[in-house]
């Protein structure tokens, strides 16, 4: 897809990983999750792929390098996933129409997802479409907040979320696709407004409506393709289920 961009943030610190290693480095089955993740994203676009790097930027770039040629983006200070997205903006060549944004530490997501859900953000003629699951337990992830009509209000991170929002068990898979004339324009009007003093790529979705422009969300089936990896445990479930994922591909 010559008009797709794909932008990967890999800039975190993952402290709660609880090791010097950069987090999008750990490894899941033999191989570290930033490099399953761009697997997933070079069967999409080949020549349009950014990495956006920070903590540790050179041990991630050596790691992604061995595999990968792609263009590296550095944010220099980690003010959230709206400032990495921002710097990785002026790097977008002229024919470049939708823009996927996906994390470093989602190692389990497939092709075939990414493609259903670009399919989506494109014949509905969405501005920002969002990837979304239903979780029993949904704490630690941002919860998509619904108006009256079932449309997407905002998505509220944890962290900022009221008592009755933390009862919702829709989030934010912290996947994104966005029109790229929309992105550029919206992401100015980001404001650090929140209990972590960053750039929420979130608050594009209040932007989206507050101009009354469409924000398409596609509930995907298989929660186990975009759980976050942010601790050992979590490293730990990671390398278990890839095993049952890639057992169950025809």
């Amino acid at each position: 897809m010559d008009d797709l961009a794909i932008v990967i943030l890999a800039a975190g610190k993952g402290t709660r990983m609880k090791s010097d290693i950069p987090k999008v480095l750990h490894e899941v089955a033999g191989k570290s999750m930033v490099v399953h993740v761009l697997n997933a994203a070079r069967r999409l676009t080949r020549d349009n792929i950014h990495v956006v790097i920070g903590h540790q930027a050179q041990l991630v770039k050596d790691e992604v390098g061995r595999h990968f040629s792609v263009n590296f983006v550095i944010q220099k200070l980690l003010l959230g996933t709206g400032d990495a997205v921002k710097q990785a903006l002026p790097f977008l060549a002229p024919e470049i129409k939708d823009v996927l944004v996906l994390c470093g530490d989602v190692p389990l997501i497939r092709e075939d997802t990414l493609r259903q859900f670009l399919a989506t953000h494109r014949t509905t003629c969405a501005k920002l479409t969002v990837l979304a699951v239903n979780l029993e337990n949904p704490s630690g992830y941002g919860r998509i907040v619904l108006d009256q009509e079932g449309g997407v209000s905002s998505i509220r991170e944890e962290s900022d979320a009221t008592r009755e929002e933390k009862q919702i068990t829709t989030i934010n898979t912290g996947i994104y696709c966005f029109d790229r004339t929309f992105l550029e324009q919206a992401i100015e009007l980001i404001k650090p407004d929140n209990n972590q003093a960053e750039f929420y790529l979130t608050d594009m979705v209040e932007i989206a409506r507050s101009k009354r422009e469409k924000i398409g969300v596609r509930l995907m089936v298989d929660p186990r393709q975009v759980i976050g990896v942010n601790s050992p445990k979590e490293l730990e479930e990671a390398e278990s289920l890839i095993q049952e994922i890639e057992n169950e591909l025809p």
